[in-house]
């Protein structure tokens, strides 16, 4: 018994089928590349060599995955089965539900008949974004607020772009992606979600990317909007926050989300009590769910802010210092150094055109995976640690510096190095234990 496979595929959209994808043994695979006739070669050049040696010695089975990979139209595909029928030959579709046995092929065929046409259909639509994917032209639909669109590119709109980049100023100063959203409301009267904003500040248009549906991005395709520091310190603020309770990324209070009981194992949220006919308001810290009887006491927010300050600045430099930074640093040389190599390889391909060793459409696809490698280094090198960590744990090491931020000031950086702080109580008294984020 002989068992041969045959498929097509374009490298633009897939990849080709491993020998062990078909789940048989296969005495033969028959594969053409989509798009083979520019070349030199004729369109599914293997597809006629499988005819010509099935002429000579015909196989028992056939595989292949969708009946549309035999051909560009309905027709070819009804011809082409027609003849492999006539030859005797079996031919199994692995991915949908046909297998030519004698006297059904023609019922089977027209039962698939409309999914063949919408796949081929679907495919064209498909190449033809593939096509502007290598030429990073931008992708289909409607471009993000703050852009508009031309023949090739995204351009910053300048009516728009300036309420995008405060919108980044707003969240980069505060932290606060709901404060960011009510400040475009009151300034400019823009209103928009929540959710909008999120993505907002996750989109790589807004860092001069372009981003497409695969998930791909290929980066510098247009004028950003923001600066890659700036891109990087959203990443790092939007990863801060999520390790953070619900709605206190924005909470007016710089403790707020921050310190947990220990003895408890709640959050604490910061409660306001004022006295009657008196504008003074006293400010505590208290446990949002405590299950003890009797519940833990609150404790005065200044009283803890206060020894937080005087921790962070005695804990905060011997943190720092602990850091591996020679490791941190070769990370950085390593992310530049591919990045560095990738790049000189794209600066080649133009000259390898014109010396005949690869033709525009291979060197195109190739320029197109380089520059989506050359993104995703780019990316881990952004989440990596800033290289002036050290000067800055210095600079906020002093107890003078946080008492003369304000609440929302201190909130973003105590966010910035804390990641949870543990009341420890005691008897009578409290202590506190500050986890860093490094």
């Amino acid at each position: 018994m002989k068992i041969i496979a045959y498929s097509y595929t374009d490298p633009l959209l897939e990849n080709p089928p491993d020998a062990d994808d078909w789940g048989w043994e296969v005495d033969r695979v028959y594969h053409d590349l989509g798009g083979r006739e520019s070349f030199g070669h004729a369109a599914r050049s293997q597809l006629q060599q499988l005819f010509t040696d099935c002429k000579l010695e015909p196989a028992n089975y056939l595989l292949i995955r969708r009946l549309e990979e035999l051909g560009d139209t309905v027709g070819e595909v009804g011809d082409r089965l027609n003849e492999l029928e006539a030859m005797g030959i079996v031919v199994i579709a692995t991915e949908q539900p046909y297998t030519s046995e004698k006297g059904s092929l023609r019922a089977q065929l027209l039962k698939l008949l409309q999914e063949i046409q919408r796949q081929q259909r679907s495919r064209r639509i498909r190449q033809g974004h593939a096509r502007s994917r290598l030429a990073t032209a931008p992708p289909p639909g409607k471009p993000p607020y703050g852009y508009r669109r031309s023949k090739d590119k995204y351009i910053v709109d300048r009516s728009t772009s300036p309420v995008v980049k405060d919108f980044f100023e707003q969240f980069i100063l505060y932290g606060s992606l709901r404060g960011a959203v009510r400040y475009l409301a009151k300034k400019y009267g823009k209103k928009i979600s929540v959710t909008t904003g999120r993505r907002w500040l996750t989109n790589p248009v807004y860092r001069g990317n372009t981003a497409y549906q695969d998930g791909e991005i290929i980066s510098h395709t247009h004028v950003a909007i923001i600066s890659p520091e700036e891109a990087a310190q959203v990443d790092r603020l939007l990863r801060r926050n999520s390790r953070l309770p619900s709605r206190t990324a924005s909470a007016p209070r710089s403790l707020a989300g921050l310190v947990v009981c220990r003895e408890c194992q709640s959050h604490m949220t910061v409660t306001r009590v004022t006295q009657h006919r008196q504008n003074k308001e006293y400010l505590y810290l208290r446990p949002i769910s405590c299950p003890q009887r009797p519940k833990c006491r609150a404790i005065a927010y200044e009283k803890i802010l206060h020894k937080i300050i005087t921790k962070v600045c005695e804990e905060l430099p011997l943190a720092v210092a602990g850091m591996n930074f020679p490791q941190l640093d070769a990370m950085k040389n390593s992310l530049v150094d591919a990045i560095a190599r990738q790049q000189e390889i794209l600066t080649q391909l133009p000259a390898l055109i014109e010396t005949g060793v690869l033709d525009t459409q291979t060197a195109n696809l190739r320029a197109y995976k380089l520059r989506t490698e050359i993104s995703a280094l780019q990316a881990k090198l952004a989440t990596l640690p800033p290289v002036n960590l050290r000067s800055v744990a210095v600079a906020v090491s002093i107890p003078q510096f946080w008492l003369d931020l304000s609440e929302s000031e201190r909130r973003f950086y105590f966010r910035e190095f804390i990641r949870q702080i543990e009341i420890v109580r005691q008897d009578t008294d409290w202590t506190l234990e500050i986890i860093f984020i490094f």
